[in-house]
C-alpha cells in the first residue's frame, strides 16, 4: 500500500466534527426534531441508545470517506478500525490487569470489607456452611440479572464504552495518526475531542446545582479531568496494541469501578495499596502493551500505516 496523508487541519477539522456531532445527536430528538419527552426513564435511555448508535455510524463512514482507503483495500477497514478477531484474549487480560493495578486501593478497601463481614459472622458464632455458600451463588446470579435488566447498568458497561470508543478512537486516531501527527501527540489530542463531547454535562451539572456556577465547574472540572487521563490512556492502549478491544475493556472496568480510592480513614493500607499499585503500573506499562503481544509481526502489522510498531 502506498503511504497516503491527509493533512492535519483536516484531521483536526473532522475529529472536531465528529466530537460534536457525538453531542448533538444525542440530543437531537428534544432540540432540533423538536419529540415529546419520553414518558419513562427507560425510554429516555433508550433514544439515548439509539442517537449514540447513529452518531457511531456516521462517523465511521465519515472516516472511511476521508481516509486514503482505496476500493481495492476495503477489506482492511476493519483492522483500519482495530476490528479484530485475533489475539483477544491478550487484548482482554493484559489491559484488564494493566488498569487493575491503578485500582490497587480501591481493590485492597473492598477486600478489607469482605473481611469485615467474615468477622462479624464469625464473632455471632455463624460457620461456612453449605447453605450459605448456596445462598451466596444464588445472590450474585440474581446480581447479574439484576445489572442485565438495568437500562443504566447497559449505558455505562455496553453502549457509552463500545459507541464513545469506536468514535473517540477507532474512527479519530487513525485520521490523525494518517494525518501526520506523531502517537504521543495523537494521544495528547484524543482527549481534548473526548472532553468536548463531555462538555454537555455542565448544563446538566448547572441545574442540578440550583445554577451554582462554583459548583458546577468543581465538579465538571474533575470530571473533564479525569475524562482527559483515561482518553489518554485509552488512546494510548489503542495505539501501542492496534486492537480496539484493549480500550474498550478498560473502559468498561474503569465505569465499574469509578475514581480510584486514593486512601481510607480506616486502613493506612489503602493508600500503600494505591501507591504500590501506581508504581506496578508505569513499570509494566510498557511491557504489556508491546505490539508484538497483540500482532504477529509487529513490523507488518493491521493496524494503520504500521503505527503499531511505535516508531
Amino acid at each position: 500500500m502506498e503511504e497516503e496523508t491527509i493533512s492535519k487541519s483536516l484531521a483536526v477539522t473532522a475529529c472536531t466534527a465528529m466530537a460534536l456531532l457525538y453531542v448533538a445527536i444525542l440530543h437531537a430528538p428534544t432540540l432540533i426534531l423538536r419529540l415529546p419527552p419520553p414518558p419513562s426513564f427507560n425510554s429516555f435511555m433508550i433514544r439515548r441508545f439509539i442517537c449514540a448508535a447513529v452518531s457511531s455510524v456516521l462517523s465511521l463512514l465519515i472516516c472511511t470517506l476521508i481516509l486514503p482507503i482505496r476500493s481495492k483495500e476495503a477489506s482492511i477497514l476493519f483492522d483500519v478500525y482495530g476490528i479484530r478477531v485475533d489475539h483477544i484474549w491478550q487484548a482482554v487480560v493484559f489491559p484488564v490487569s494493566l488498569t487493575c493495578l491503578m485500582y490497587a486501593g480501591s481493590l485492597v478497601l473492598k477486600a478489607l470489607l469482605l473481611v469485615d463481614k467474615w468477622r462479624e459472622r464469625v464473632s455471632r458464632g455463624e460457620e461456612l456452611s453449605y447453605e450459605y455458600i448456596q445462598g451466596s451463588l444464588q445472590g450474585f446470579i440474581d446480581l447479574i440479572i439484576s445489572v442485565a435488566s438495568n437500562v443504566s447498568a447497559w449505558r455505562n458497561y455496553v453502549v457509552a464504552p463500545l459507541t464513545e470508543e469506536l468514535v473517540f478512537r477507532a474512527c479519530m486516531i487513525p485520521l490523525l495518526l494518517c494525518g501526520g501527527f506523531k502517537p504521543y501527540t495523537a494521544i495528547r489530542l484524543c482527549p481534548i475531542f473526548f472532553s468536548l463531547a463531555h462538555l454537555n454535562h455542565l448544563m446538566e451539572f448547572y441545574s442540578k446545582q440550583n445554577f451554582s456556577l462554583i459548583k458546577t465547574f468543581m465538579v465538571v472540572g474533575l470530571q473533564l479531568g479525569y475524562t482527559v487521563i483515561f482518553g489518554s490512556y485509552a488512546s494510548f492502549l489503542y495505539i501501542r496494541t492496534g486492537h480496539l478491544l484493549a480500550p474498550l475493556v478498560a473502559h468498561i472496568f474503569c465505569n465499574f469501578m469509578g475514581l480510584p480510592k486514593l486512601f481510607s480513614r480506616r486502613n493506612g493500607m489503602v493508600s500503600v495499596a494505591f501507591v504500590a499499585g501506581m508504581v506496578g503500573f508505569l513499570w509494566l506499562l510498557f511491557p504489556m502493551t508491546h505490539p508484538d503481544l497483540y500482532n504477529d509481526r509487529s513490523d507488518s502489522c493491521k493496524c494503520w500505516h504500521g503505527y503499531c510498531s511505535w516508531s
